[in-house]
């Protein structure tokens, strides 16, 4: 039995998720499972579709992009997920989709807005947009340097990637991330419905105030904050 069994496992078993929370058509998309103190993440072999998919498809890589174990090629976005679990050493886990109303926010080159309380219950802020890949960029280490324009985009806009664990990236999709695979596949549907009701709230009105600070900081502390009281115990 290898080593990351369980690591590729789970990693696995959050990419079979994609397609049936609706996220992801064909070979698209990605989830990436870290052990940090290992310094390697599993990740899913490139164009494979997922009902063919095994958990011993899994590829294992260091955050350097060296191929620790595996037969097959990983996904093409292989160099962006190891980028950020490098800078961002909290992380376990990592998801990226085409879904739909994502998608469509980030071709707008849009933040997304905060209009009500089931944004708020997430997250206190705009879900952010970052610009879209300079031309210099596009030219050189394309897939690495996407990681490079997730954190410029959080330090332009002051953000805390702990808080804010969802981007989108201008013209292309989103990318979301939590302490594991399991936790970035949910901030990824979760993100697909905020970017759903944020369209709609616009096409019934499109002058849609956003949410006011009383209610961003009630739903955000109820769930989030030190004395939350959300769930069980």
């Amino acid at each position: 039995m290898s080593k990351y069994t369980e690591l590729k496992r789970e990693c696995y078993e959050a990419n079979l998720q994609l397609p049936e929370l609706d996220l992801v058509i064909y070979t698209f998309g990605n989830v990436s499972a870290a052990d940090q103190a290992e310094g390697v993440f599993a990740i899913k072999p490139s164009g494979v579709p997922y009902a063919e998919l095994k958990a011993d498809d899994m590829v294992v890589l260091d955050f350097e992009n060296n191929l620790i174990e595996g037969k097959m090629r990983p996904s093409s976005d292989t160099k962006t997920h190891a980028f950020l679990y490098k800078e961002w050493n909290d992380i376990g886990g990592i998801a990226h989709t085409h879904s739909t109303y994502s998608v469509a926010w980030a071709q707008a080159q849009m933040d997304i807005p905060i209009f009500g309380t089931t944004h708020a219950d997430h997250l206190t802020n705009d879900i952010p947009c970052a610009p879209p890949m300079s031309d210099e960029l596009i030219a050189g280490n394309y897939e690495h340097m996407t990681g490079q324009q997730i954190l410029d985009c959080f330090a332009d806009k002051g953000l805390d990637h702990k808080e804010v664990q969802m981007v989108l990236l201008g013209n292309h999709g989103p990318f979301t991330w939590g302490k594991n695979a399991a936790k970035a596949l949910y901030n990824s549907k979760v993100l697909e419905e905020l970017a759903k009701m944020a369209y709609l709230t616009l096409q019934i009105n499109p002058d849609a105030p956003r949410l006011k600070d009383s209610l961003i900081k009630k739903h955000y502390e109820r769930k989030h904050g030190k004395e939350a009281y959300y769930g069980q115990e």
